[in-house]
């Protein structure tokens, strides 16, 4: 039964010869890769206009001067992560280029940031998603947490069913998305060039004084808007996911994102500054901008509809990318290798549940509040760009190739300004990142102490000269009983088709049971020796413990090992096991632990 609901939600397992089936071209890369980034633009400008309106409306004209400084930024990232692609085709994007060219530390530190970053991709998504479906329907607002969480278990079945198969879904939101605010910003600078603007937008001109106005504040918005540039690195962790040749479609992706990303934040903050729009907690810039220009149509709700559609699906970047990444880290033993292993859809479907658990229990503990989480969020993206165009710069002046001095001086300038967002972020919002100080390092002690206990056990397990020396003479078979009965016997005789040196070990509990006991044994089966155990605290694992223990270190003495054979019967129906008791469940847990001990359970199926 659970076979087939499993088949229902993901569907049919594919065959491992259909991996190039499942690679993505790119357009398709563009709608599963680029929707984060594309999708921040719905919030990036608020980001923005929540700093500056702490001072007055008058400041919203700074919004355009921060907004270029944004692009710029944008620019360079661009720039560099497309020399990452080509320079890092196997994927691993900031993680791999830091941990090469910087050191272990910087690269765990990079690979820790993106992936903590990559469940904050999906709880902001679907949270700013949740919020602007409640900006069109504001009775749902009391349901907010409820309705995210529902989001982030459909959206991980959908990428539980493969990556094409997802990313042939989520093209038509994105792209949707794409032409619905390419009209809104058409259709707004139209009507402004054409004077057909509300009397009552209103705005200051740019340049106009403004009372109050800090270089700390400025920096603060500017931090805040660079919140819509998080995403641009998901494309380089996921070059593995691209049809041939990889690197170049991937490069294209990356710049095809950057140009789209350009273009609709350019003309949200625009029409935002133009219509003289206000944050407010019940209603999104980008609702508000699309109501003054369409009023509440048709047209109103489907930018709305198409903006929550990609805020939720944006958190699909994370889904493409998180997995990727664990896998790469999980392969230099990392992290757990449970995240190298592919599931029936050839997905790395650890890495897709362990992400949407992840997210789930974020938006609970921040109760679904965009705002909370955008600023760890932007955080755990500036730091893996600043460590990644650092690796970048080590790595052009190491190996000098043919034109490394202009891709050194694009690498160097982007290093420098994410360097100085990541300061102005822990500067401006240190109450509200504080938490990344503390939690990153413990990421980083818990991958190295992943680490060594990988390597541990490959020291243990390697066959070194000598190791295939020591000879078993024998085995001793200890059979716990609980009375005569087919479970028994069938335990017997397959302990008897190996050795001769059986213990049969019955526990009692009162002296008359104790003697009945063994009297029907000695009838039942002479030739098997019984030990009968007495247990004054009604206890079976302690005299069976003991017993083990001294039959273990007679028998190590003449090279004989000790095997524990546990009878179980299985019930035909699971619900049947909570009608018997457990006691070969406890006592295979118990000795599983002892070091030189062989624990063997042969299972007696019941037909009813």
């Amino acid at each position: 039964m659970l076979s087939s609901f499993k088949r229902l939600l993901i569907g049919r397992p594919l065959k491992s010869t259909a991996l190039g089936e499942q690679k993505l071209n790119v357009l398709k890369a563009l709608a599963i890769l680029s929707s984060d980034a594309l999708s921040s633009v719905a919030y990036g400008t608020e980001q923005i206009l929540i700093v500056l309106a702490t001072i007055s409306v008058i400041a919203y004209w700074y919004s355009i001067p921060i907004a270029v400084g944004v692009l710029f930024l944008l620019a360079a990232l661009i720039l560099s992560y497309r020399q990452i692609i080509y320079s890092y085709p196997q994927g691993g994007g900031a993680y791999l280029v830091s941990k090469e060219n910087i050191g272990e530390k910087a690269g765990l530190i990079a690979g820790g940031s993106l992936l903590v970053d990559y469940i904050l991709t999906v709880a902001v998504s679907v949270s700013a998603g949740t919020d602007a479906i409640t900006s069109a329907f504001p009775a749902l607002h009391t349901h907010t947490v409820l309705i995210a969480c529902v989001l982030v278990v459909l959206i991980t079945i959908l990428n539980l069913r493969g990556l094409t198969e997802s990313a042939s879904i989520l093209a038509y939101p994105v792209y949707l998305f794409v032409v619905g605010l390419f009209v809104l910003i058409g259709v707004g600078i139209y009507k402004i060039m054409t004077g057909d603007v509300s009397p009552t937008a209103q705005h200051a001109a740019i340049g106009a004084p403004v009372q109050g106005i800090t270089l700390f504040l400025l920096l603060r918005a500017f931090a805040s808007g660079c919140s819509a540039l998080t995403g641009v690195e998901a494309i380089s962790n996921a070059i593995p996911n691209f049809k041939d040749p990889a690197p170049k479609n991937a490069a294209k992706t990356l710049v095809l994102m950057g140009t789209l990303l350009a273009i609709l934040f350019s003309g949200i903050t625009f029409l935002a500054y133009y219509y003289g729009i206000s944050p407010k907690h019940d209603e999104t810039v980008v609702s508000q901008i699309a109501k003054e220009t369409f009023g509440r149509n048709y047209l109103y709700f489907f930018v709305q509809g198409t903006t929550a559609l990609i805020l939720v699906l944006a958190a699909n970047t994370g889904y493409s990318a998180f997995p990727l990444l664990a896998f790469s880290m999980a392969k230099d033993k990392y992290m757990p290798r449970m995240f190298t292993i592919r599931g029936d859809r050839l997905g790395y479907s650890n890495g897709i549940v362990s992400l949407g658990i992840a997210s789930i229990l974020l938006i609970i503990a921040f109760q679904g509040k965009t705002e909370s989480l955008i600023p760890l969020y932007a955080v755990g993206v500036f730091i893996p760009f600043t460590l990644s165009q650092t690796g970048m710069i080590l790595k052009w002046i190491r190996e000098k190739p043919s034109g490394w001095l202009a891709k050194l001086t694009s690498n160097l300038i982007g290093a420098l300004i994410t360097l100085t967002v990541l300061i102005i972020f822990f500067v401006t919002k240190l109450n509200q990142v504080w938490f990344v100080i503390i939690f990153l390092p413990l990421i980083v002690i818990g991958f190295l102490r992943i680490k060594n206990h990988y390597e541990a056990v490959g020291e243990q397990l390697r066959i070194q000269p000598g190791d295939c020396d020591y000879n078993i003479s024998g085995n001793v078979i200890i059979v716990p009983v609980a009375g005569i009965t087919k479970v028994v016997a069938n335990s017997i005789n397959y302990a008897k088709s190996i050795t001769d040196q059986i213990f049969a070990v019955y526990i009692s509990f009162d002296r008359e049971d104790e003697k009945r006991f063994e009297e029907k044994w000695q009838q039942w089966q002479p030739d098997v020796r019984l030990v009968t155990l007495q247990s004054h605290y009604r206890s079976v694992l302690q005299p069976l413990s003991k017993f083990i223990d001294t039959v273990e270190h007679k028998a190590s003495e003449n090279n004989y090992r000790v095997t524990v054979l546990i009878p179980q019967f299985i019930t035909k129906k699971s619900w049947h096991n909570i009608l018997h008791n457990q006691s070969s469940l406890l006592i295979r847990t118990y000795l599983i632990f002892k070091k030189r001990v062989i624990v063997a359970t042969l299972p007696f199926h019941f037909k009813k």
